[in-house]
């Protein structure tokens, strides 16, 4: 049997690309094996960037949105540092604006839900037992479809498990407001020095990467930051329409919390394709407690606000920039749902915008060296 490879001069020479593609991948194994057995060493960098992670996803997210104010106030002869502290004072009036608006409002509406809960409870108890007498279910119940007893020994189960759960959710909300608040104070540091030196870092970062490369590396950094604000401004513009047309609707129609609802409405339309229909569970629940034909202009209602999002204002403030199939979406948003919740879910596409922007510049710098270095010069004359 003849050797995959042989050692020359300190050098190792593969017989094709094939064995050398095969030792490759051994040594990534090996290696990965070999990372997982001394895993202990890498959970300090792992809770310093879990800790990290939140304030500079917030502050990234906001350095896209408020970038082009910021050029906008350079332009008018504002200095940087002026012109950030103008848009943070900008910002903080327009929360104060919104919350002396809605605040009493959402308030109200809060402490109304909050109050009727045990109502809502008891009336969706009722359905529950009405259905459970319906013909339909007990027909179920003789095909052997639902058993009793399993249903019996699965609310069961629930009940003893939930001082459990409840005892988990009291340390999960204390960790929740604990990240909030270190997200609350460190934001507004992290994103005043990346409005304030973010123009720097393309360069800086290209000092790492060697001189024939540095052109096409800012290239490729110059395309991804378009990608991202691209997509968290048009987002942004996107998501504020959707909140406010789904309030005005419910309010049309008369279905309480509205403004609770509507806030819905526009947070889960980040999330593409899913995020309608988890934006509008709530709604239904509440529509179907009161009446069924409000649910049906609950549907009505997201149905013109959908419609008028998908062919009017996401291709006019996002377009087709991103260029990313509806099935690729669709997988991204199962596995990073799978993998990461709500958060991977809202994450995937942005993260796939970028890595394939990346890829792509790459792909095609390395196409464009290889035909420089098939054509030969031209001959002197």
């Amino acid at each position: 049997m003849s050797l995959l490879f042989f050692v020359i001069g300190g050098k190792i020479l593969f017989k094709s690309k094939l064995h050398f593609w095969t030792f490759e991948l051994l040594m990534i194994a090996v290696l990965i094996f070999v990372c997982t057995k001394i895993s202990f060493i890498f959970n300090p960098i792992v809770i310093f960037v879990s800790t990290l992670f939140f304030p500079v996803l917030v502050s990234g997210f906001l350095y896209f949105l408020f970038r082009p104010i910021v050029h906008f106030l350079q332009k008018l002869k504002f200095p940087k540092a002026l012109a950030i502290l103008a848009l943070y004072v900008l910002f903080i009036g327009v929360i104060t604006l919104v919350s002396s608006l809605i605040g009493p409002s959402l308030s109200s509406q809060v402490n109304d839900l909050v109050n009727n809960m045990p109502k809502y409870i008891n009336q969706a108890q009722g359905f529950i037992n009405e259905l459970s007498n319906s013909k339909a279910f007990k027909w179920v119940v003789e095909q052997d479809y639902v058993s009793i007893e399993k249903i019996q020994n699965t609310v069961l189960n629930v009940g003893s498990s939930l001082p459990e759960h409840l005892s988990n959710s009291f340390s999960t909300i204390f960790s929740v407001l604990t990240n909030v608040t270190l997200t609350v104070v460190t934001v507004p540091f992290i994103l005043y020095y990346m409005l304030s030196d973010g123009d720097k870092f393309p360069k800086a970062l290209m000092n790492f990467v060697p001189t024939s490369y540095r052109g096409e590396g800012l290239k490729i950094l110059k395309d991804t930051n378009q990608t991202l604000a691209t997509y968290i401004q048009g987002q942004m513009i996107v998501c504020l329409f959707v909140g406010l047309a789904t309030f005005i609707g419910y309010l049309i129609i008369g279905l309480p919390y509205a403004i609770i609802l509507g806030i819905i409405a526009a947070l889960t339309n980040i999330i593409p394709y899913v995020g309608p229909f988890i934006g509008i569970a709530p709604a239904l629940i509440v529509a179907l407690l009161d009446s069924p034909t409000k649910a049906i202009f609950v549907i009505i209602v997201v149905v013109i606000v959908q419609q008028i999002d998908g062919n009017v204002i996401s291709p006019l403030v996002i377009g087709k920039k991103l260029d990313t199939h509806p099935l690729t979406i669709i997988i991204l948003l199962l596995v990073a749902g799978n993998l990461a919740g709500i958060l991977g879910m809202i994450l995937a596409v942005p993260v796939y915008a970028v890595c394939k922007t990346i890829v792509l510049n790459l792909v095609r710098f390395i196409k464009l060296r290889s035909k420089n270095k098939e054509t030969p010069p031209p001959k002197a004359t």
